[in-house]
């Protein structure tokens, strides 16, 4: 049996764009001998549909796109997700299905049956878990057919299961000699080895062929990096789709060859992709062609104009520096090196009158050798103003430039720094950022060097540092990777020997600053716990054990 692996990028609920791109999908497939074309989970609506799924004519939309699918699609077989009405009258009102149908019939169809509720799924909200199903005979093979998370759950790969049942085991136990595994599986950083691991650990278990086949693309915040493979009996890797990109591979079960693409070598230069990928697919989804954004001078700035070029093409990009009396020299000759590298539009907006004439009103009596924060945060916020209004005038998205750290921490500035339509590097942390922007440079000089050299700084006041108010980055990052990522307490994070104060000085910003990260613009997510809706954090609380 010859199989073509397609990992789409849909645009959720375009019903219209993924029945022609499965229509022709199929067509390639079968014009290159393929017995088989396997497509993501949800491919008909996209992954994450959310609260779209409330909506009857949604539900309505999918039924017809399948029925749209079964009549057109003939001399193939097809295994595509999509969302199915429950007929019971009790339990949830959907499933999340997946379909074989081939030549104007359908031939066999399951439901999920392990539903993901952690981190950023939430599928019991909609779902109903499906109910065990037998493996379905097809090209002489008996396939074992299963939606993304009901992969999930093998005793010897995870040492806390989140689920009693193990719907692998089962379809193995019954004869399957092929799983199939249709996913919408979100990237991060370090998904990838972990995922293969699994996919390659049932391989071997069980001796039998493990397709997997994952959808890719942007969606909101959340990152679907691809990497569809097939894994042989052995555990070994026999076909490979690329990472963050639209693709099709073939693998065939008679001699057990398929197609190889290449992959990608290092974790530092997967977030990079994803993050340029999630930047062209939330601007473009979102009916926007141009992005906007203000350079300072520093590396964040520099980071997401290098990202939002890849993304989007230099002629899409505008970049505007807007300089105070607090800025200095360097930041002039940089911020226009780094324009001119990328070859973007670059406009100079100078805020010192404006600036002016706010404290003139503001704070009569401000004292120039000791700026408070209502000063300094005025000059952020004239500045993001100055950008949204490039925003309106120009019919651009404003790319808001922030990283993980200074969004833990606070430090930013509400309706200021923090004004965009979308957070590029929200979820990058600071000694992340300049990993990244040290491989970019790796050939040639793409942002200036002494961009990566100086010492961080807001400039909002006079020869300020961001270590004037903060710890060195390095001792953030290592703190915030412990508290927000692996939910380690103060007491667990001194004792794995992390300065006591730091860690009650950091935890304390953190817990503090939760009011501003709810007003933030959506992030891309690259890291195991992001900022956002995978984070559910009360504003008013206070953590208080006896």
């Amino acid at each position: 049996m010859k199989i073509a692996i397609f990992q789409m990028n849909p645009l959720i609920g375009d019903f219209k764009r993924q029945f022609s791109l499965i229509v022709e999908g199929c067509r390639r497939a079968r014009a290159r001998g393929c017995d088989l074309a396997v497509f993501p989970e949800l491919a008909l609506c996209g992954y994450p549909p959310r609260d779209l799924l409330e909506y009857g004519a949604f539900v309505t939309a999918n039924e017809k796109c399948l029925a749209a699918l079964v009549k057109e699609v003939h001399g193939i077989g097809v295994i595509c997700g999509l969302v199915t009405a429950n007929p019971d009258e009790t339990g949830k009102a959907l499933f999340n299905s997946a379909v074989l149908f081939e030549d104007g019939r359908v031939l066999h169809k399951v439901d999920k049956q392990l539903l993901p509720t952690y981190d950023v799924f939430d599928e019991q909200r909609h779902f109903q878990p499906g109910t065990a199903t037998q493996p379905v005979v097809y090209k002489s093979h008996r396939i074992g057919l299963t939606i993304c998370e009901d992969a999930w759950n093998d005793k010897d790969v995870f040492r806390r299961r989140l689920y009693a049942r193990d719907p692998v085991a089962q379809l193995v136990q019954d004869g399957a000699d092929v799983l199939i595994n249709i996913a919408a599986s979100p990237f991060h950083k370090g998904k990838r080895a972990f995922r293969d691991t699994m996919l390659s650990s049932l391989a071997r278990k069980y001796k039998v062929t493990v397709v997997f086949v994952n959808q890719v693309g942007g969606n909101d915040q959340i990152l679907f990096d691809g990497a569809s493979a097939v894994f042989d009996a052995r555990g070994q890797v026999v076909a490979r789709a690329s990472e963050f990109l639209e693709d099709m591979v073939m693998y065939d079960t008679a001699d057990g060859q398929g197609g190889m693409h290449p992959a990608i070598g290092s974790d530092t230069e997967a977030v990079l992709q994803a993050l340029i990928m999630g930047t062209r697919d939330y601007v473009t989804k979102c009916g926007f062609r141009k992005a906007v954004i203000g350079l300072s001078g520093g590396i964040d700035s520099a980071l997401v104009a290098y990202i939002a070029v890849q993304a989007l093409g230099p002629e899409q990009v505008a970049t505007i520096f807007m300089p105070s009396r607090y800025t200095s020299p360097d930041n002039y000759e940089d911020t226009r090196s780094l324009a001119g590298n990328l070859g973007v539009d670059y406009s100079i907006i100078p805020i010192d009158g404006l600036y002016q004439d706010f404290v003139r009103l503001l704070v009569p009596d401000a004292d120039e050798t000791a700026l408070g924060l209502t000063e300094q945060n005025l000059q952020a916020r004239i500045r993001g103003t100055l950008l949204m209004g490039v925003s309106n005038r120009d019919g651009c998205l404003v790319l808001s430039t922030g990283n993980k750290s200074e969004l833990a921490v606070g430090y930013c500035t509400l309706y200021g720094d923090m004004n965009g339509g979308l957070a590029v590097i929200s979820d990058v942390p600071k000694t992340l950022v300049y990993e990244i922007c040290r491989w970019i440079n790796r050939d040639q000089e793409v942002i200036p060097v002494r961009i990566l050299e100086k010492a961080p700084s807001a400039e909002l006041k006079p020869d300020q540092t961001d270590q004037d108010d903060l710890p060195p980055y390095e001792v953030i990052d290592a703190i915030l990777e412990g508290y927000v990522e692996k939910a380690m307490s103060a007491d667990e994070l001194v004792a794995a020997g992390h300065d006591p104060q730091a860690v009650a000085d950091i935890l304390a910003r953190v817990d503090r600053n939760e009011y501003k990260r709810h007003q933030a613009a959506p992030g891309l997510k690259v890291t195991p716990k992001a900022f956002g809706e995978g984070r559910r954090f009360p504003l008013a609380k206070r953590f208080n054990p006896l």
